[in-house]
């Protein structure tokens, strides 16, 4: 189950990390913690009608927010105000009566990608979902970082500028205010009263206020210069974020995934330069920044994820790790 502010979706997802069936439900969120439950049930039920779901051994349920994955509790989410200290996994495994895990959406996706995705093949990976917002999560020796309770891996409210604006979250100048989907809508909007000839305010239709961060992406393939410029500006902060990640943790790899992440990558090669001043770490350079393999799908096939036993997740990377050397040898 990936569970967001507008959706509840449900996939069969296989051992080898492959989406067999999906069914969605529009998600009910301004009523009552009950109804909204029933929008994620009728969706798994219309995935539990489906012939090849008669092997189905575990419900992972991914959801934002923060979450409590050892009791397997949503505290709460900014867009799932029917929930708060809400015991949804075991709402869902009395129903079912089937293992039901829960955690954070951008740890899922991070363990997704380590297991069946790009970081196949490495045991320490960092990933970085950019949409709009920044979400993150950390998979350390082959097993997604929890913290104390589940709560860990908000790396989008990392201050990186004390006096910087305030974040939604409380803080200041945290770099989800700098590099995000949201962030890059609004520094465009700021800019292109200034660029009455830039490409963002054609595709606006010529209102500066309806300037977002896909506009910004669609005008700089086109060859904006603003555009690319108000890119840039985000690859630099997020530099000087990944410059203090790579210092504290030193990833073995670095995986980007999200809406904006596809459209950042043509900045990856950007970002490692400006690594030079803003990491210390000897090893700052041999760490790769890839592009994830799930999109949409990351938070629903890392969710199963959650299911797989620790041998078999181990037994299902080794496989593809190996599948993949395989590859570069041919």
């Amino acid at each position: 189950m990936d569970i967001g502010g507008t959706k509840a979706a449900a996939g069969l997802v296989n051992a080898a990390g492959e989406v067999l069936f999906t069914a969605r439900r529009r998600m009910v969120v301004r009523k009552t913690a009950e109804e909204a439950l029933r929008s994620v049930t009728e969706a798994i039920e219309a995935v539990l009608s489906n012939r090849r779901a008669r092997a189905v051994t575990g419900i992972g349920i991914s959801v934002p927010g923060w979450v409590d994955s050892q009791r397997g509790v949503l505290l709460s989410a900014t867009n799932l105000p029917c929930w708060r200290n809400y015991p949804l996994a075991e709402k869902i495994q009395q129903r079912y009566k089937l293992p039901t895990r829960l955690a954070n959406d951008a740890n899922v996706a991070a363990l997704a990608e380590a297991v069946w995705g790009a970081g196949v093949g490495y045991k320490n990976l960092f990933y970085v979902s950019l949409g709009t917002g920044i979400g993150t999560g950390l998979v350390l020796q082959d097993r997604l970082y929890y913290g104390r309770t589940g709560a860990a891996g908000e790396g989008g409210h990392m201050t990186i500028d004390l006096n910087g604006p305030q974040c939604a979250c409380g803080k200041r100048g945290c770099i989800e205010m700098y590099a995000s989907g949201s962030a890059i809508g609004a520094r465009a909007r700021q800019l292109v009263a200034h660029n009455p000839r830039t490409r963002i305010l054609e595709l606006a239709e010529g209102k500066a206020a309806a300037a977002t961060s896909e506009i910004v992406g669609r005008a700089a393939l086109d060859g904006d210069a603003l555009a690319n410029e108000i890119l840039r500006e985000a690859a630099d902060y997020l530099s000087i974020w990944l410059g203090n990640i790579i210092d504290l943790l030193e990833p073995e790899v670095i995986v980007m995934g999200g809406g904006l992440g596809e459209l950042m990558g043509s900045f990856f090669n950007y970002i490692r330069g400006r690594l030079e001043t803003s990491a210390v770490s000897p090893s700052r350079q041999q760490i790769p920044i890839l592009s994830a393999l799930y999109g949409a799908e990351s938070s629903l096939v890392g969710s199963a994820a959650l299911c797989l036993p620790r041998g078999q997740v181990w037994m299902e990377r080794s496989h593809k790790s190996a599948k993949r050397r395989d590859l570069r040898a041919r």
